[in-house]
């Protein structure tokens, strides 16, 4: 856990130049738009510890697989997120001396990502080695109006000198990833162009030939006045950049402002990026960076009007939940529904391909209750394109007659992981895909979606999981082997709970659907039955008696649900007992330790009360939360929110506190010692569910919102704001009551401490605490 960033409710502060945290930072400093995102690197050379990230939405690499011992199954790829153009770059000589960051003395070092307005700053003095001395000043943002642009303005003051001053931005298209399987570069150059003050690199990946055009113009000032008419040009392979020689003395003040523009074809055809490019730098540039700012601002305050969450008397969790909402809202704007959510979104490489069961499981309700519906739509809509290649995936392992297996990791529908034990046995993911269109319809109310598109998702999904079963005689059940389960920390395993459980549901989902679909729409459904071959009494007797007759392990005697058989042999340690230096397991521990260990990764079977706890009685939830959560590691990033949300529904007020506390800081304090190579950016929705649904209480049953909210003791209030059926409420509890705002224009009912309440639109109602 690191602790050198300082807490305030609206920034992130760096205070002193951290060089062995600056990979870290670089990761938390990271800005984004939805359309492209770069890590927190420097504009000046800086040759220490560094990853290099930026990074254009939709644009990846099948680097080929890397396996020792190819299975019959593999993909033959691993999907790789690309590092695109270095469009910040500007390289600074000093007297002829390199302006190199890492070989300088470097004072009143500060950074400061700014999540109320959305943009990165930094300042700080730097002596170098020929004793000269400036003060930098630089600022940075994605556009978030204009969400192909990003804009710099960095200022040079001349402290103790007279000389000259070499300025050369650029752009860079001759990058690589650091995760890359063979050392490989993935981008050809297509054309260049460089004219003094601007230009562009035309570059296109090998194999999938996604073209991306990266344009610069910029702007130099000499204390306010124009001082770049004396501009060169360089250019070499994927390169370009202009310099300009200023002549400066003690006082001066160098600015340069500069622009960019990231354009691909994935969304402009291929004859026009170049046109098009250049139209949106020159835009920019006749902007101006102060008006872009200005924009910048007004943009943000807008989506923060709608997602704040307002946490008073604790400055850690305050700074914690907005971090996360930052990140989520600079990640994915919902505008295009080929995109989806990666876990590391625009600040780094990890994982490597766009979506996981994350999107379905932890990112669908933060954009449900803080987006306009067709955000959390289109994240569906997402998978239902893919539907045809998720059929294909499940064929290439044995599959038939329309059953469809989702892929672990993906940028295009196929499945492109390539570790045996998630690939084929991680099956879970598929129940997740269910949920989340579940999740949706009950939260909008969008049954439309259900019938046009959800029910020939579920019907491809129940198929899969028809033959992925099988019946055991002597448990006179169905039962599945050879899963993971989501505690990845068990491979391999049989009946696994979670697994089954969500098998079972699935089917009974599904039935119900189809049901629905035959009553509402009958002449939809028959083309749908023709379209997939559909047998319904077959299949959906089958579907049924699978449902009521899956294995589910349970122990009498402790009354709990067993992760998966076997589990219970192991021998059962509490992590209060592990040694400090043993954690990490990952890093520490043999993959041969983790797995004979009972530790567990993330929630597993609390994974599955957490999302059908509707099903089961507090003293269930209770039992098994007592048992399975002092084995818990937490070592998946998305493993505190879910125990956090559990234990705020079981009134233990400090472990919700302890878990929410881990899940809002993962990042900032570097909790798994992996904050490095990118932010969790999925987990940061689970962030915003354990304030929303932990001590919010927030719940959708059937067509009823639910609020059953308390009051951590370490707050003295907190405040979140809900789209539920395009109605709009705002929640603020504090210690003595529950204040509940309809926003809307119509009228609103809900259930808030099991009671059930009429408010009337552009009204307020308030409401003891019980809970406090």
């Amino acid at each position: 856990m690191k602790d050198y960033l300082k807490q305030d409710e609206w920034n992130i502060i760096e205070e002193g130049f951290y060089r062995k945290h600056n990979k870290i930072s670089e990761s938390i400093f990271s800005i984004g738009n939805g359309r492209m995102g770069q890590r927190a690197n420097f504009e000046e050379k800086f040759t220490g510890e560094t990853m290099l990230g930026s990074y254009v939405a939709g644009v990846y690499y099948p680097d080929k697989t890397r396996v020792g011992w190819w299975k019959n199954g593999y993909p033959e790829y691993f999907a790789k997120v690309l590092n695109a153009a270095n469009w910040i770059g500007i390289d600074i000589e000093i007297d002829g001396e390199v302006f190199n960051l890492a070989e300088c003395e470097v004072d009143n070092f500060r950074r400061v990502l700014n999540m109320k307005e959305g943009y990165l700053e930094r300042t700080f003095k730097a002596k170098l080695k020929s004793g000269n001395e400036v003060k930098v000043e630089a600022k940075r943002f994605c556009s978030i109006v204009d969400d192909e642009v990003g804009a710099i303005s960095y200022k040079i003051s001349v402290l103790n000198f007279s000389g000259g001053i070499n300025i050369s931005p650029y752009v860079d298209f001759d990058v690589k990833n650091e995760d890359a399987n063979y050392d490989e570069k993935f981008w050809v150059e297509v054309d260049k162009y460089v004219e003094p003050k601007g230009g562009y690199v035309l570059a296109e990946t090998k194999k999938t030939a996604f073209q991306v055009c990266t344009g610069m113009r910029f702007q130099i000032l000499k204390n306010g006045d124009s001082a770049d008419d004396n501009a060169g040009v360089f250019s070499r392979e994927k390169y370009i950049s202009s310099d300009v020689k200023i002549e400066v003395k003690d006082g001066d003040e160098i600015t340069i402002l500069k622009y960019c523009s990231n354009l691909s074809s994935e969304n402009h055809p291929k004859e026009d990026l170049v046109k098009n490019t250049q139209g949106a730098v020159n835009q920019a540039f006749a902007k101006g960076f102060n008006t872009m700012l200005e924009e910048q601002r007004i943009a943000w305050l807008k989506k923060w009007e709608q997602s704040d969450i307002i946490i008073e008397g604790d400055i850690a969790a305050q700074q914690g939940i907005r971090f996360n909402i930052f990140h989520l809202n600079q990640t994915y704007s919902g505008e295009d529904a080929r995109l989806n959510i990666g876990p590391k979104g625009f600040t780094g490489e990890k994982y490597g391909g766009s979506t996981y069961w994350d999107t379905e499981a932890y990112c669908i309700p933060f954009y449900l209750a803080t987006s306009d519906q067709k955000v959390s739509r289109n994240l569906l809509m997402y998978r239902y394109k893919q539907l045809d290649k998720a059929i294909e995936n499940a064929v290439k392992l044995g599959f038939k007659e329309g059953a469809a297996l989702y892929p672990m990791v993906t940028m295009n529908g196929e499945e492109c992981h390539n570790e045996w034990e998630i690939t084929f046995e991680e099956i879970h993911r598929n129940g997740a895909i269910a949920y989340g269109i579940y999740d949706y319809v009950r939260h909008t109310g969008d049954k439309e979606y259900l019938i046009d598109f959800g029910t020939e998702v579920l019907i491809a999904i129940a198929r899969f999981w028809t033959q992925r079963v099988h019946f055991s005689e002597r448990r006179n059940k169905y039962v599945m082997h050879g899963v993971t389960g989501p505690n990845e920390y068990e491979n391999n395993v049989n009946n696994n709970w979670y697994t089954n459980f969500i098998a079972s549901w699935c089917l009974k989902y599904t039935v119900g659907a189809i049901m629905y679909m035959k009553e509402i729409a009958p002449e939809k459904w028959t083309a749908l039955e023709g379209k997939i071959n559909f047998y319904e009494y077959v299949e959906m007797g089958e579907w049924e008696k699978i449902a009521e007759n899956i294995y589910l392990p349970h122990d009498e005697k402790l009354d709990v649900f067993v992760q998966h058989d076997g589990f219970l042999d192991k021998e059962l340690i509490k992590t209060k007992d592990l040694p400090a230096e043993d954690q990490p397991l990952n890093q520490n521990w043999s993959w041969d330790r983790i797995l004979r260990s009972c530790f567990i990764k993330q929630a597993d079977v609390l994974q599955g009360l957490y999302f059908f706890e509707d099903l089961f009685d507090e003293d269930t939830h209770r039992r098994n939360f007592e048992f399975y959560e002092p084995m818990t590691v937490h070592e998946s990033s998305l493993s505190p929110c879910v125990h956090s949300i559990l234990a705020a529904k079981l009134g233990m007020k400090e472990k919700a506190y302890e878990m929410y506390l881990r899940t809002a800081r993962l990042d900032l304090d570097d909790y798994n010692n992996d904050t490095e190579d990118g932010l969790h950016i999925t987990s940061m929705a689970g962030t915003w569910m354990a304030v929303v649904k932990g001590f919010g209480g927030m719940r959708v049953l059937g067509e009823q919102l639910i609020l059953n909210p308390s009051l951590p003791n370490e707050w003295k209030s907190f405040s979140f704001k809900i789209l539920f059926r395009k109605s709009l409420l705002q929640v603020i509890i504090r210690k003595e009551k529950v204040e509940i705002k309809n926003l809307s224009s119509k009228n609103l009912h809900l259930e808030i401490y099991k009671e059930h309440y009429d408010i009337p639109a552009k009204s307020s109602a308030h409401f003891n605490n019980e809970i406090g």
